[in-house]
């Protein structure tokens, strides 16, 4: 099992272009289904990875992604004006997700969206997406508290086992750490709740 991915990993997904998901939150529909909204909290110098998962989550699970740091309705000196747009941008979407580099750790901006993700999402709508620098430990990530702490999106190979023995399915999940146990969900079907 794969908990904390490295920079740089998602890059095959980059493709995309940024403009779709700095638009305002609205309903957009794919097949006529409404497409699931996510808001991704991010450090706004790190748009290599961003540009990334937000390819991976558009073209493999077709949800609709936003992002504040391109949005051109942003006030262009942050105040209290960029606080109340980001909370309601956040309150709209259907999902929270930290790109959750030691940048974004390090953010007072990242941990404050966060905490409000946290008060509008908390549990079910809410995940990290723990990245690490390219090459290094995963000792080296500062975030592994907050892996206890919040749902993390994981990738199992396909070799792992579930308690009752039978084979965990290769693929993206979002893993949940309970008092009881450990939950997985596969990343689709937590994207479609």
């Amino acid at each position: 099992m794969k908990a904390i991915f490295e920079q740089g990993e998602f890059n095959a997904f980059s493709t995309v272009r940024l403009d779709e998901a700095r638009s305002n939150i609205q309903e957009v529909y794919q097949f006529a289904q409404v497409k699931k909204t996510v808001f991704i909290s991010h450090k706004h110098d790190e748009l290599n990875d961003l540009k990334g998962v937000l390819g991976f989550l558009e073209q493999n699970y077709g949800v609709k992604v936003y992002i504040d740091s391109q949005d051109p309705s942003m006030p262009k000196v942050t105040s209290s004006e960029t606080a109340m747009q980001i909370k309601n941008r956040i309150e709209k979407c259907n999902k929270f997700i930290l790109l959750a580099t030691n940048g974004a750790i390090d953010s007072k901006w990242c941990n404050w969206e966060l905490g409000f993700g946290d008060a509008k999402k908390y549990r079910d709508h809410i995940a990290l997406l723990p990245m690490k620098p390219a090459g290094t430990y995963d000792s080296s990530y500062k975030g592994n508290e907050y892996l206890s702490i919040y749902p993390y999106i994981s990738y199992y190979n396909g070799t792992e086992k579930f308690s009752n023995g039978t084979p965990v399915q290769k693929g993206y999940y979002v893993l949940t750490q309970e008092k009881d146990g450990v939950y997985i969900t596969l990343l689709e079907d937590w994207l479609k709740k």
